[in-house]
């Protein structure tokens, strides 16, 4: 009985995170709206983004390879526990370190940032690069506050609190969006740094809370001897790659962006933003209370094998349709989200351009995280870096040989190729060194998920040519119907075993 119990706690916990992240995730796209409609697709938005991405790169040396490497340390830790948390070590080790690092790191990019601004934005005019610097050394201050941020709320994952982490994202979008749309026309783009900072120390304050109910004592600690931090020193390493790998593909794709027209970075940002909702809604909440699932059942293969098979089914079930749906309705889709204000019709064909060549990158993304936190999970970093590598490496070979001709397309898809790539590497990787998945189930999957996906399309076309007339919203709702009738018909018509999956999800929130 311990692994249905064990099996429905993951299931209930993905269920509550998914509720939360969805308010979370909405008021992220209202900011996206928000600031869609006050700037518009052009050169100071564009400006913005790439401030944030210089931000990225002192983050991905280490906050969020932090995150994850103290996870399975310290969820096995709270497994143990028998009489409440007395704390954990090797974690305030590394909270200690990861920020006195981040705060260096900050300080020497901000000296830094105008040659390094110079490199990841070749295209850039003069004033447009002034702006990226000055916006860069106000959102620097956020990187303390958003790596305490995550690791905090890693330890209270760890001890099955998932809730407040989830949340995080509401007092961060509010900001952002008064930011946007109180402050924007009057400071323009310099509003959105400042409220990023303002946004994230109080995404920081909401992580506090979950810590003070358990009594988890948090304490600034130099002991780099503790058993636990030295382990934690062991994972960190290459996920402190894996995490520069990822951000550097964005600031690649970003780089031969601002070559192109003004707009460019804004509509790559944006089209991607709405091909990942549905792995930031849905498959991201499922790995919060997987990944410390699969950490402790590191040392049973079988378990594991089990736990990646289950989070593989609903990554596929939930998407391929998805995917579908995006790549079919991609203009109307962009037009409802983000067609207001400032952001005209060219912002949103050039936008659904985008997502059209990104949806590909959807599916094999969703299946990569679950995969990638499996081989994290039984202590193996190095697979997932070494694939990284290979995938930035594709990315900007392809991004060298397609933007000159496809142009931002291109670059979309120079990006969907390097992550369909990743996703089958680190499979086979994972199945290869740990067993850590069963591949006959998995290809049975993926075969069925192909015939699927061209019924869905087939059915979705001949629905769309009926409905072009009708609203942009009506058009996406329609075709979004019809293509996910047609795949749950498939569903039981194959008799696949992931059919279920609705009925378990449904059964689970009402035993939450």
């Amino acid at each position: 009985m311990a692994r249905p119990r064990g099996r429905w706690s993951i299931a209930r916990a993905a269920v509550l995170v998914t509720g939360l992240t969805a308010l979370s995730t909405l008021l992220g796209f209202a900011r996206d709206v928000v600031l869609g409609a006050v700037f518009g697709a052009g050169a100071g938005l564009d400006a913005y983004l790439v401030a944030q991405g210089l931000m990225s790169i002192v983050l991905a040396l280490i906050a969020g390879a932090m995150a994850r490497s103290v996870t399975p340390v310290t969820a096995r830790e709270a497994a143990a526990e028998t009489d409440g948390c007395t704390g954990h070590r090797g974690f305030d080790v590394a909270l200690t370190l990861t920020l006195a690092v981040l705060g260096v790191g900050g300080v020497l990019m901000g000296i830094f940032v105008g040659p390094v601004t110079a490199v990841l934005a070749p295209g850039f005019d003069d004033a447009q690069a002034a702006t990226v610097q000055s916006l860069t050394r106000i959102v620097l201050v956020a990187t303390v506050l958003v790596a305490g941020t995550n690791l905090l709320a890693a330890l209270a994952q760890a001890h099955g609190r998932f809730a407040w982490s989830s949340l995080e994202g509401v007092p961060f979008n509010l900001v952002m969006v008064a930011a946007a749309g109180l402050f924007g026309p009057r400071y323009g783009v310099t509003a959105l740094a400042v409220g990023f900072v303002v946004g994230s120390g109080a995404r920081l304050l909401l992580q506090v809370i979950p810590l003070r109910a358990l009594g988890t004592p948090v304490r600034a600690r130099w002991d780099t001897r503790d058993a636990a931090f030295r382990e934690i020193a062991r994972l960190a390493p290459p996920m402190m790659v894996g995490s520069a790998l990822a951000n550097v593909n964005t600031l690649v794709d970003r780089a031969f962006a601002s070559t192109l027209t003004d707009g460019s970075i804004t509509a790559l940002s944006y089209g991607w933003r709405l091909v990942n909702l549905p792995e930031a809604l849905l498959i991201a909440s499922l790995l919060v209370p997987l990944y410390p699932a699969l950490g402790a059942a590191a040392g049973d293969p079988a378990e594991v094998r089990r736990l990646v098979g289950r989070g593989l089914s609903v990554t596929v079930t939930l998407l391929v349709p998805l995917c579908v749906v995006l790549a079919l309705v991609a203009v109307p889709a962009v037009d409802v989200a983000f067609g207001h204000g400032a952001f005209d019709a060219d912002d949103v064909a050039a936008t659904a351009t985008a997502v059209v060549w990104f949806t590909p990158g959807l599916l094999a993304l969703g299946c990569r995280q679950v995969v990638v936190r499996a081989s994290y999970a039984v202590g193996d970093s190095r697979s997932p870096v070494t694939v990284a590598v290979g995938g930035m490496v594709l990315n900007v070979v392809g991004n060298v040989v397609l933007t000159p001709v496809m142009g931002l397309s291109g670059i979309a898809l120079a990006t969907s190729v390097s992550l369909v790539a990743a996703a089958v590497a680190n499979g086979w990787l994972l199945r290869r060194r740990h067993r850590g998945l069963d591949g006959r189930p998995v290809i049975a999957l993926l075969l069925r998920a192909v015939v699927l996906a061209a019924a869905g399309t087939a059915a979705g076309l001949a629905v769309r040519a009926v409905a072009v007339e009708l609203p942009a919203l009506a058009q996406v709702v329609v075709v979004a119907a019809v293509v996910a009738a047609v795949h749950a018909l498939g569903l039981v018509l194959l008799r696949a075993p992931e059919r279920r999956l609705p009925g378990e999800m449904l059964r689970a929130a009402r035993r939450r």
